[in-house]
């Protein structure tokens, strides 16, 4: 897969990485996806990778080890997305209780969000050669 780093890291060009960044899908998400335990922002960006943000308060996940687990496992469920999915900018936002959950729970509901917000944006279209 282009793009994935082979050692596993997740590449700062996957990543929002400053406060313009995050204010840009705050201020004009094309989409949302939203559930009891978190929030998803979505907007289409220019670029050609899709990036994500991180906003998990410790007033909602109180130990620094969930926090972790949590960001573990959305960067993990973000860096595995098929390159056919469509370029989007999208902050993750926790809400309580999400610490609760087990890992297959979060990853289960981290898949349902991201389907609710692909419905809202083309698939891009595959590169052919028209060529024959």
């Amino acid at each position: 897969m282009e793009g994935s780093e082979p050692d596993g890291r997740f590449p700062k060009a996957k990543r929002l990485l400053n406060a313009g960044d995050y204010s840009r899908v705050f201020d004009q998400a094309d989409a949302k996806a939203s559930h009891k335990y978190l929030l998803l922002l979505a907007r289409q960006n220019s670029g050609a990778e899709h990036r994500l943000g991180l906003v998990i308060a410790k007033k909602n996940v109180r130990l620094a080890v969930q926090r972790n687990r949590i960001k573990r496992i959305a960067r993990e469920f973000f860096r595995t997305l098929p390159a056919s999915e469509p370029s989007l900018d999208v902050v993750l936002l926790t809400r309580r209780g999400i610490d609760q959950l087990d890992n297959a729970e979060l990853s289960t509901i981290l898949q349902q969000q991201w389907q609710k917000l692909g419905r809202h944006f083309p698939k891009p279209e595959p590169e052919t050669s028209r060529d024959r």
